[in-house]
C-alpha cells in the first residue's frame, strides 16, 4: 500500500500518449457534445414555444433534456480540455464537484424517468382524473421536489467518498467516476459510504420496481382497447420512454456491474461513453422519432 498524503489534484485517465490520437479524442468528444447540445435544445424550444406541448407529459420531457444536457456538461468539457492541451490534471474540488453535480442529475434524471411512467399510468388508466391529479402546479412541485433530492442525494454521496483517505491520485476514466475514486481508498468502505450506497440501490429498485408495475397495469388496460389504431396511439405515447428507461438501465448496469479492473482499457472508455453520454444524446431523438406532435413542431421550427 502507498503511504497516505493528502491529495490536492487528481489525475484523469490519459486516452493516448500520441498527439493525434489526443485530438482524435477531442474531436470525437466535441462532435458527441455538440449534437448532445443541439438535440437536447431543439425539445426544449420546441416545448416552450408550442402551446399544443404545453402538457404534463412534455413539460417532463422539457426538464429530462435539461438535465441530460447538464449532466453531460459536467463531465464532457473537461475531458475535451484536457485532450487538447494535452494535461489530465483535475483539481480536488474540481473532482468533488463533478461526483456532486453528475450524481446529482444522475439521481434526478432517474426519479423524472419514474415520474413520467406515472404520468402515463394516469393518462391512460384514469384518463378522466388526468387533469385533476396531473395539474401545472402538482407538476411544477414534483420537478421542483425531483431537484432537491437530486441534489441532497448527490451532496450525501460526495461527502461520504471524499471523507476517507485516498492513497493515489491516478484515477482510472476521463472523469471523476464513483468505482475509480474507491479504488483509490486507502481503507474499506465506511459506514457513510455504505449508507448511502444502501440509499441508492434501494432507491433504484424502487423506482424500477414502480416504473415495471406501473407499465404492467398500462399495457394491461391498452389491450381492452377494443380498436387497433386506438391501441398503437396509446402504445406510441409510452414506447419512448421505456426506450430511454431501458438504455439508461442496461448501459449502466453493464458498466458497474462487470467485473471490476485495475486496469483502464478502451473497453472501460467505450462503456463509460456508453452510459454517461450516449443516453443523453439518443433520448430528444428517441422521443422525437416516435411522437407525431414532436416531430411536427420541430419541422415548422427548422422551416422544413
Amino acid at each position: 500500500m502507498e503511504n497516505e498524503t493528502a491529495i490536492t489534484y487528481f489525475l484523469l485517465l490519459e486516452f493516448s500518449n500520441n498527439r493525434h490520437l489526443q485530438l482524435l479524442h477531442f474531436f470525437f468528444f466535441l462532435v458527441l457534445y455538440l449534437a448532445t447540445i443541439t438535440t437536447n435544445l431543439l425539445i426544449i424550444s420546441a416545448v416552450t414555444l408550442d402551446h399544443r406541448l404545453h402538457s404534463p407529459m412534455y413539460f417532463f420531457l422539457k426538464n429530462l433534456s435539461l438535465l441530460d444536457l447538464a449532466i453531460v456538461s459536467v463531465i464532457v468539457p473537461k475531458s475535451m480540455i484536457n485532450s487538447l492541451m494535452n494535461i489530465r490534471y483535475i483539481s480536488y474540488f474540481g473532482c468533488v464537484t463533478q461526483i456532486f453535480l453528475f450524481l446529482s442529475f444522475g439521481a434526478a434524471d432517474f426519479f423524472l424517468l419514474t415520474v413520467m411512467a406515472y404520468d402515463r399510468y394516469v393518462a391512460i388508466c384514469h384518463p378522466l382524473h388526468y387533469e385533476i391529479v396531473m395539474n401545472r402546479k402538482t407538476c411544477i412541485e414534483i420537478v421542483i421536489l425531483i431537484w432537491v433530492i437530486g441534489f441532497l442525494y448527490g451532496m450525501l454521496h460526495a461527502i461520504c467518498i471524499f471523507s476517507v483517505v485516498f492513497c493515489s491520485n491516478v484515477v482510472n476514466q476521463f472523469f471523476c467516476d464513483i468505482p475509480q475514486l474507491l479504488k483509490l481508498s486507502c481503507s474499506s468502505l465506511n459506514l457513510c459510504d455504505i449508507g448511502v450506497l444502501l440509499v441508492g440501490i434501494i432507491a433504484g429498485l424502487g423506482c424500477f420496481t414502480f416504473i415495471v408495475l406501473s407499465y404492467a397495469v398500462i399495457f394491461k388496460t391498452v389491450l381492452r382497447i377494443p380498436s387497433e389504431k386506438g391501441r398503437q396511439k396509446t402504445l406510441s405515447t409510452c414506447i419512448p420512454h421505456l426506450i430511454v428507461v431501458s438504455t439508461l438501465l442496461l448501459s449502466g448496469c453493464f458498466a458497474y456491474l462487470r467485473p471490476p479492473s485495475n486496469i483502464s482499457s478502451y473497453l472501460d472508455f467505450g462503456l463509460t461513453v456508453l452510459y454517461t453520454i450516449l443516453p443523453p444524446l439518443f433520448n430528444p431523438i428517441i422521443y422525437s422519432m416516435r411522437n407525431n406532435n414532436i416531430k411536427c413542431v420541430l419541422s415548422q421550427l427548422l422551416g422544413f
